[in-house]
């Protein structure tokens, strides 16, 4: 996939709160600011707790 010019795109590791595992990579757009969604934090799958809990950003 061609890079389009002018896009800021920074991918992140979402980190789970419980067991500080990075469970997910995913690519946020940083020109237009991070929003608040993403600041907050989201409520992603854990495998090693086999439930939801909350995941924040972790840059590496």
């Amino acid at each position: 996939m061609a890079k389009k010019k002018g896009e800021a795109v920074e991918f992140v590791w979402l980190q789970c709160t419980e067991t500080d595992d990075l469970n997910y990579r995913t690519p946020i757009n940083v020109k237009g600011g991070i929003s608040d969604k993403l600041k907050e934090g989201l409520k992603k799958y854990s495998p090693r707790l086999r439930k939801h809990t909350l995941h924040k950003i972790k840059r590496k």
